[in-house]
C-alpha cells in the first residue's frame, strides 16, 4: 500500500513512531519551560504558590502550546482578563492535576502491574480524577472553605471539564498508541500528545460553566493568589 493510501491511523503513528519525534517534543518543552521559569522570575514574580505549579506543569506537558496559553491567559500583562482568559487559566489549573495523575496511573497500571488496555484506561481515569479534584479541594479548605462543602463544590465544578478531558485524552492515547509498550517512545509520546488534546477539549465546557456561573474560574494573574475555581 502507498503512503498515500494509508489510513489516518497509520500516517498518525507513522509519524510519532521512534525516538527522534519524541526527543523533539521533550525539546521544545525543554525550552519552554526555560522561557516560562524566566517569565515568572523576571515579569510575574507575583504568580507563586499553586498557580506557579499549574503553569509549570502545563507547559512540562504541552510545551509551546502551553506556553501561548499562559502568554495568553495567565500573566499580569494581558491587556484584558475576559472569560476567554478565564476559562484558559481554569482548565490548565484542572489539567495541572489530571495530566500528572494520568502519568502515575499509566506507570502503575501498565508499567509496574502490566494491566489490559480497559483496566488501564480505568485506573488512568480513576488517579487523573483524584489529582484533579485535589488540586480544586485543596486549595477551597486552604482558604477556610468546610471539609464537604468544599467536597461539594469541587465535584460540581471540576467533574464534567475532567471527564471530558480524560475520555479525549485517553481515547486519543488508544488510538495513537496502539500496541505500543510503556517503554517505547510511542507510548510517551501518544499519552502527551493526547493529554493536549484533552486540555483543549475541555476549554468549552469550562467556558460554559463560567458563563452559567456554577464556577467562577481563577483570578486575575496580577494579584499574588488565584482564587476561584
Amino acid at each position: 500500500m502507498s503512503y498515500g493510501m494509508q489510513s489516518s491511523h497509520a500516517i498518525a503513528t507513522d509519524l510519532i513512531d521512534g525516538a527522534p519525534p519524541l526527543i523533539i517534543w521533550l525539546t521544545l518543552n525543554a525550552l519552554s519551560t526555560f522561557v516560562l521559569l524566566r517569565d515568572l522570575r523576571r515579569l510575574n514574580p507575583q504568580t507563586v504558590g499553586l498557580m506557579r505549579w499549574v503553569w509549570i506543569l502545563t507547559v512540562l506537558y504541552s510545551g509551546p502550546i502551553g506556553l501561548a496559553v499562559y502568554y495568553y491567559s495567565g500573566r499580569r500583562q494581558i491587556p484584558d482578563d475576559n472569560i476567554w482568559r478565564r476559562s484558559f487559566r481554569s482548565v490548565a489549573h484542572c489539567y495541572s492535576g489530571c495530566g500528572a495523575g494520568e502519568i502515575a496511573g499509566l506507570i502503575v497500571t501498565a508499567g509496574l502491574l502490566g494491566l489490559g488496555t480497559v483496566w488501564v484506561s480505568l485506573g488512568t481515569f480513576a488517579f487523573a480524577y483524584v489529582m484533579g479534584f485535589a488540586m480544586t479541594i485543596g486549595p477551597l479548605i486552604a482558604d477556610g472553605e468546610p471539609f464537604w462543602k468544599a467536597i461539594k463544590d469541587s465535584f460540581i465544578a471540576e467533574t464534567v471539564s475532567i471527564t471530558i478531558m480524560e475520555v479525549t485524552a485517553i481515547g486519543v492515547d488508544i488510538w495513537l498508541a496502539g500496541d505500543a509498550t510503556i517503554g517505547e517512545p510511542r507510548f510517551w509520546l501518544s499519552m502527551l500528545i493526547s493529554l493536549t488534546l484533552g486540555l483543549f477539549a475541555a476549554y468549552p465546557a469550562n467556558v460554559a460553566m463560567i458563563k452559567a456561573r456554577i464556577k467562577s474560574g481563577m483570578g486575575h494573574p496580577g494579584g499574588s493568589h488565584h482564587h476561584g475555581h
